[in-house]
């Protein structure tokens, strides 16, 4: 399937920016199941000062502000052909060990919150002990807009019983690493059956089975990722695969907009 993406971010401040460096992590990974057919990024209220890929593999573009700027705007878009693996993408690449993806982070520390969930799992084959990690998950931890904290951790959204997607795929590494799996975070473009307009990306979990090799789950919706889902970036964390992620000198207050469009061309 070919999908078209169109993802925008702007921000609007109330007092000319003098400085400021933004991290984007946009670009959809090029991969066994994923064809990126054309991409560009646009930028209005800034420049782009390079082009790097981290060591989790992101493409990452670092954009300076321009001197003094009431607004910036930074605009994605592209054709991602994908095909449907069922979720399973197989065997582990990159120099990255697979033993970093077992370390936890602060938005990934368990607690007992997490000790109860693990504790909690049948026994049983590894991938059939996943997807029932992602059902346990998906009935504990309700899917609420705005319910939760960018900042929230594993354990922040367990307490709390709802979150978003980010929260769903934050408890799901954090489960997994705890009985010993790797996994990593995943944020990406979803193609949503009801609306191609859509104000955030989407976040999903993968983990390293033997046999099988990295096997993704979205708990938000109770399945595998399929032809609908792009991978844009990954990492132990959101931390380390937000769509945007920077700092500016000043004081002033600041606006910001998303518009994401996602439909199959």
């Amino acid at each position: 399937m070919k999908l078209h993406i169109r993802h925008e971010t702007r921000y609007d401040f109330d007092a000319p920016v003098p400085f400021g460096l933004q991290q984007l992590r946009k670009t959809p990974k090029s991969f066994r199941n994923q064809n990126i057919v054309s991409w560009r990024t646009k930028i209005s209220g800034g420049r782009k000062e390079l082009t790097f890929e981290d060591y989790h593999r992101n493409t990452v573009e670092l954009i300076s502000f321009e001197l003094n700027t009431r607004s910036i705007s930074l605009i994605s878009e592209g054709v991602v052909e994908v095909e449907n693996t069922h979720g399973v993408l197989g065997r582990h690449e990159g120099s990255t060990p697979l033993w970093l993806f077992k370390r936890s982070t602060p938005q990934t520390m368990p607690g007992k919150g997490v000790a109860d969930v693990v504790g909690a799992l049948p026994t049983g084959k590894p991938l059939e002990q996943m997807h029932a990690l992602s059902e346990r998950i998906r009935t504990q931890v309700a899917y609420e807009v705005g319910s939760s904290h960018p900042g929230w951790s594993a354990e922040d959204a367990l307490r709390a019983g709802c979150g978003v997607c980010q929260d769903h795929a934050h408890i799901f590494v954090t489960c997994a690493r705890q009985i010993g799996v790797p996994a990593r975070y995943v944020s990406g473009y979803l193609m949503m059956n009801e609306t191609e307009l859509q104000d955030a990306t989407h976040a999903w979990a993968e983990v390293h089975l033997d046999g099988l090799g990295w096997v993704g789950f979205d708990v938000s919706n109770g399945i595998s990722p399929d032809d609908r889902y792009v991978r844009v970036a990954t990492g132990l964390d959101y931390s380390q695969s937000a769509p945007v992620i920077g700092n500016r000198i000043g004081t002033a207050g600041e606006q910001l907009t998303v518009q994401l469009q996602v439909a199959q061309q």
